[in-house]
Order: structure tokens, then C-alpha cells, then sequence
């Protein structure tokens, strides 16, 4: 293949990146906060995005699966990326417009349908098309779109939501979205699937949905690893427009949220392309078991943060933590998963990542409760911070258990 499609196959992720960093951790709180009750805004947060990766986690490896046995001359992958890309336009339509809660709710819970209806079968685009000597550097690729996503939505929906201005962040989210898709889609050259096989006939969702982790025990030790280092970060993300209102005090908390996550991605940035090419040289274990340990260490560092100039500091040491483990995370993933199957197997991945997205949201309950204990002083952002970390560094102890390269 050629070495532009290195680039043109991953830019994909750069909207995806670009939209759900922007919902997640800025657009939907800052909404929130106007909807819901002061004390219960954790616990809404919590178990509106709950719900909305527990989806993510169901549809992606189906999708997945579904294109690893679809036959088109477009290929395997790119069909359901325009067909993903297109409902998720709709339903961000329907959240800008939503006149109220459960408006807003819908669209979201849809615009996750839609999204990893697209997400499952981009990812097998790598196992496909890239050989193996080569999946560091493409891999590293995807991750530098992928942070790339997150520094510039991280500077743009901040500071709209500081001008409370949704409609205009959701206008950019889509043009941003369906250009990346368009990018992916016409400069990516997938060979027309040929017909028969598993692929034409007796297609049935216990056949679709069967895996047998058993075969692969590193490949589930992986998993199991991914869920526990990203249920720390993502613990950390999912509440720090509230912990930065609350806990240091910052009136414009989405702005200063934006900031953080620039400065995440950023540190993330310079690290996640150099990390996944040097897996190709030395391994991707040990570089793995290297990010985990620093993202366990960059997240107990946030109890000490006291201003916002000290939370950017310990942010950047989580972010180039998470660039170092994201990208030679895939990597190895994309060497452990059976290739015949690889669109499945990637997309149970998310059982790793959108699954500890869920879980982590779960620590909205526990926030409101443990600030309720004592009104005013917000302890429950440092109890979530030091649980973070604790489940940072189980992750990172669970992937010694991971043996092949």
C-alpha cells in the first residue's frame, strides 16, 4: 500500500476523536449544569454517559463482526463508516436542538448507535491493510489523530461553551466529522471482498457474537489490563469540568477544562508516534507496562493539585503516560487478534475501552455522596483520584501477564 494511506486510512479517528472529546468531558456537563439539580450534576452526568458506552460496548464489536462478513466493492470497512458518519450527523442535529433533558438524552444515546455502528469496522482497517512489521508506525498514526482530535476540540468546544453557545460547537463537531469521514473513505483503497464463504451466507448473530478468548489468553489478559489502566483516566476525565468548579474553585471551569485536555493531548501528542515506533524495535510489554505505571503516578499526583497551573502539570505527566500506553496498546492488540477475524476481536477491544468509559462513570454517585459527607469541602473528587490510581496500577500489574510480543 502506499505511504499516504498511512495517513488517509487513520484520519477517521481524528473526528471521531474531535466529537466525543468535545461531548464528553466540556459540551455535556457545561449542558447539564443548566438541566439538572447543583448537587445531583455528578450523578446525572454518570449515568446518562453510563448508558451511553454500555451501547458502545454492545454495537461495536457487532459492527465489527457484521463488516468482517460483508461483501462490497467498496470493501469490508468503508461502507459502514459513510453509513456510521451519516446517522451520527443526524442525531448530533437532534441534540443541538433538544429543548430539554430527555431530548438531549435521546440524541446522545442514538448518536452512540450510530457512532460505533462506524467505530467497529474502522478499526479493522489496520489489521487488514497494514502488515505486521508495520502496525507500530501505523498504529502510532491512528493515536496522533486521535490526539490530534482532542488538543484542537479541547481549545474549540471550551471556549464556545465558555460563550454559551452549543449550536455552533455541534455545527463544527459535524463538519469536522463528515470531512475526516470523506478523507478515510475516498483515500483508503480496500479490495472489493470476495463473495461466498462465511462471508455471503449463513450469517446468524450467535455466529456473529461467538469469540473464544480462551485461544488467546494474552490477548485477554490485554483486555483486562486496558479496562483497568482507562478506567483510571477515564475516571479523571469524565468529572473534571465538576472537580475544577468545585474543588479548586475556577468559575470558568469549561474553558480552564478545555486547557487541561489541550495540555494533555498535547503532552500525549509528542509521545504517542515516537512510542508506537519504537514497539516496533523493542517490544510493545514493556512499553505498555512503563505507560501504565506513570498514568497510575500522574493521576495520585492530582490530590496534591492546589491551582490550575499544578493540574497542568500533573495532567501533562498523564498525558504522555497515555500517549506511550494507547499507542503500543493497539499495536499489540492488532498482533494478538486473529486476522481472519480481526474486525470482531478489535471490536471487543471496547469491552476494554468504552466498557471502563462506562464504569467510571460510575464514580458520579459515589462524587455526590462522599461531597455530601461535608458540604463545601469536595472531598469526593481526591477519593475518586486515589481510586483512579489504584486501578491504574492493577492494570499495569495484570499486563506482566501478557508474554508474546
Amino acid at each position: 500500500m502506499k505511504k499516504s494511506e498511512y495517513v488517509t486510512m487513520n484520519v477517521y479517528w481524528f473526528g471521531l476523536a474531535f466529537m466525543w472529546n468535545g461531548l464528553h468531558p466540556i459540551i455535556l456537563p457545561a449542558l447539564l449544569l443548566r438541566l439538572v439539580p447543583e448537587t445531583l450534576k455528578n450523578t446525572y452526568l454518570g449515568g446518562m454517559t453510563f448508558a451511553g458506552l454500555v451501547l458502545a460496548m454492545v454495537i461495536q464489536p457487532l459492527s465489527g463482526a457484521l463488516s468482517d462478513r460483508t461483501r462490497s466493492r467498496w470493501g469490508r470497512r468503508r461502507p459502514w463508516i459513510l453509513a456510521g458518519t451519516l446517522l451520527s450527523l443526524l442525531f448530533l442535529a437532534v441534540m443541538a436542538w433538544a429543548g430539554g433533558l430527555w431530548g438531549l438524552v435521546a440524541g446522545y444515546l442514538l448518536l452512540q448507535l450510530a457512532s460505533n455502528t462506524a467505530h467497529g469496522p474502522a478499526q479493522g482497517l489496520i489489521p487488514d491493510l497494514v502488515p505486521g512489521e508495520r502496525r507500530g508506525l501505523a498504529s502510532g498514526i491512528k493515536n496522533l489523530f486521535d490526539m490530534g482530535g482532542l488538543i484542537v476540540t479541547s481549545l474549540v468546544a471550551g471556549r464556545l461553551m465558555g460563550d454559551s453557545n452549543p449550536l455552533l460547537a455541534f455545527v463544527i463537531i459535524g463538519g469536522v466529522l463528515l470531512v475526516s469521514a470523506l478523507v478515510t473513505i475516498l483515500g483508503t483503497r480496500e479490495q472489493p471482498a470476495p463473495g461466498g464463504g462465511e462471508g455471503g451466507d449463513g450469517v446468524s448473530l450467535r455466529g456473529l457474537l461467538r469469540v473464544d478468548l480462551r485461544r488467546y489468553p494474552d490477548y485477554t489478559a490485554l483486555l483486562i489490563s486496558r479496562f483497568l489502566i482507562l478506567l483510571g483516566v477515564y475516571a479523571v476525565q469524565g468529572f473534571a469540568q465538576y472537580a475544577i468548579r468545585d474543588w479548586l474553585g475556577v468559575s470558568d471551569s469549561a474553558a480552564v477544562t478545555g486547557n487541561l485536555l489541550a495540555t494533555i493531548g498535547l503532552a500525549l501528542t509528542l509521545l504517542v508516534f515516537p512510542a508506537g515506533l519504537l514497539s516496533d524495535r523493542i517490544g510493545r510489554r514493556r512499553l505498555n507496562i512503563f505507560g501504565g505505571g506513570l498514568a497510575s503516578l500522574g493521576i495520585l499526583l492530582l490530590v496534591l493539585a492546589r491551582s490550575v497551573t499544578s493540574l497542568y502539570i500533573f495532567g501533562a505527566v498523564i498525558g504522555m503516560a497515555t500517549g506511550i500506553f494507547l499507542s503500543v496498546n493497539w499495536a499489540l492488540a492488532t498482533d494478538l487478534v486473529p486476522q481472519e477475524e480481526a474486525g470482531k476481536y478489535l471490536g471487543l477491544s471496547n469491552l476494554a475501552t468504552a466498557g471502563a468509559g462506562a464504569a467510571s462513570r460510575l464514580a458520579g454517585p459515589l462524587i455526590d455522596g462522599v461531597n455530601a459527607l461535608r458540604p463545601g469541602a469536595y472531598l469526593g473528587y481526591p477519593a475518586v483520584f486515589v481510586l483512579a490510581s489504584v486501578s491504574a496500577l492493577l492494570g499495569t500489574l495484570f499486563m506482566l501477564r501478557v508474554r508474546r510480543r
